[in-house]
């Protein structure tokens, strides 16, 4: 087998890999006998067609399933020889299959990039620094209470958080419009899922009570033809309920899991948590400061390869999401949705891997085992959770992936220049939004990619 390789742009190789025609033939021959030997032809006995007879019928598939094995054993063969790293499937080009030649083709693919990495101390990260105070507790078990509260029938008027059941019909210059109407629907007041002034009309209604409320659709509504336009909502109150939030007592401390101590071992219960969580919410802002200086930081020249493959996973992803794979064909979704979010992935998997390499990192079986515990210790039978994740090598695979990643960050932050900020609990554990726009499909796309499917399926 001869192997010329070639540089053409970047990280495009050209590899032209030739095969001589006496290993190409004796493959072929020996395919066609093995052939021989099985086929059933009416008018010859069993292993007696003659090699004429099976070349005639056969020959043309034969060498062609003998040229793809071939093709792609040699180029398994030639990557090694070559020690080049291939990102991603080769396109296949220029194949000359001709009976008593050599079978020639070029195999033209990205390889990935070598990368150089930056000195860390070129980071700049900052540490929140933040605690979990006796006011965020209180607040947090409010919050707690607030979405367990229960509503209760109340004979007076309406006020703000009350719930109503309410039937009602819109109409715009006396005629009623499509979507207008419901009947039984729970409102909350206050809660702003109706348009403005719908909700403030309601406040001092009764039960049984009808009213009409003049309100003004947004300019900005989502349907154009009601966008900015009066309308008369005529509304019978059906029920008047008032929200009871419950009680701090054993019935509610159960259902957090707490059986035993009362308050005090639901505040303990509470606080733990709200700790884990700030824990957590720290370790992401720091890394992702980390990352985004890796980033900032390294050129790297990416293979298109790599960055097809991330958006084709972005789009199941995003599809998942919004619970339409089973309608919605993820490549409906334009690629340009993806490109920045999965080009920036890409680099970053690029440079964690090169740190690992560089710096000669592996999975710690010590922090493995902690991460799993602690992931562990909010079930009722812990050790029955680290037993599945020890057993089941997909999983314990992805612990260490997660475990590798926060030594890299570790490492990087070892050198870089880190500082500390103080804010409170509540600041600390909020997302930091990305400047960029992520590339996530909105539910207007996938709305739109839905009626593309539809369609589609009319026509077939």
């Amino acid at each position: 087998m001869q192997v010329s390789l070639e540089t053409t742009s970047g990280l495009e190789r050209r590899m032209h890999i030739t095969v001589p025609s006496n290993e190409f033939e004796g493959q072929v021959e020996a395919k066609l006998k093995q052939t021989a030997g099985q086929v059933r032809l009416k008018g010859f006995r069993p292993g007696k067609v003659p090699m004429k007879e099976v070349n005639r019928r056969f020959g043309a598939g034969i060498r062609q399933e003998v040229s793809s094995e071939m093709m792609e054993s040699s180029y398994r063969e030639a990557i090694i020889k070559e020690e080049v790293s291939p990102a991603g499937s080769p396109q296949i080009e220029d194949i000359k299959i001709e009976p008593g030649q050599d079978l020639e083709f070029t195999a033209v693919f990205e390889v990935f990039p070598e990368i150089t990495l930056a000195d860390f101390s070129g980071i700049e990260v900052t540490k929140p620094e933040a605690g979990v105070t006796e006011a965020d507790i209180e607040k947090m078990i409010e919050t707690l209470r607030e979405q367990r509260k229960e509503f209760e029938a109340v004979d007076r008027a309406a006020q703000n958080d009350d719930k109503l059941n309410i039937d009602f019909e819109g109409f715009i210059d006396g005629e009623a419009f499509e979507g207008g109407k419901a009947e039984g629907s729970d409102l909350v007041i206050g809660s702003g899922s109706m348009i403005p002034g719908f909700e403030d009309g309601l406040i001092g209604a009764k039960t049984g009570e009808d009213t009409e409320l003049n309100v003004t659709f947004p300019e900005d509504y989502q349907s154009s033809d009601l966008a900015g336009k009066e309308a008369l909502f005529k509304v019978k109150v059906n029920s008047v309920l008032e929200a009871k939030l419950p009680e701090l007592n054993e019935s509610l401390f159960e259902q957090f899991g707490v059986t035993e101590g009362g308050l005090d071992a639901f505040k303990t219960e509470v606080t733990a948590n709200m700790e884990k969580e700030l824990k957590a919410a720290i370790a992401t802002k720091v890394k992702n400061q980390v990352l985004d200086g890796l980033a900032e930081t390294n050129d790297v020249l990416v293979p298109q390869a790599l960055i097809d493959s991330e958006i084709d996973r972005m789009r199941r992803e995003a599809i998942q999401q919004f619970g339409g794979q089973q309608q919605i064909d993820p490549s409906i979704l334009p690629a340009e949705m993806f490109q920045d979010q999965a080009s920036k992935r890409v680099v970053l998997g690029l440079l964690v891997n090169a740190i690992v390499e560089e710096k000669s990192l592996s999975a710690d079986a010590d922090l493995v085992k902690e991460k799993i515990t602690e992931m562990a210790s909010s079930y009722e039978e812990p050790e029955q959770v680290v037993n599945y994740y020890y057993s089941n090598e997909e999983q314990l695979n992805q612990i260490q992936n997660l475990v590798l990643e926060e030594q890299v960050i570790d490492t990087v932050i070892a050198e870089a220049v880190v500082t500390t900020e103080a804010m409170g609990y509540e600041e600390a554990i909020k997302p930091v939004q990305p400047p960029e726009v992520e590339a996530e499909a909105d539910e207007s796309e996938l709305d739109e990619a839905e009626q593309d499917a539809e369609s589609s399926e009319k026509e077939d």
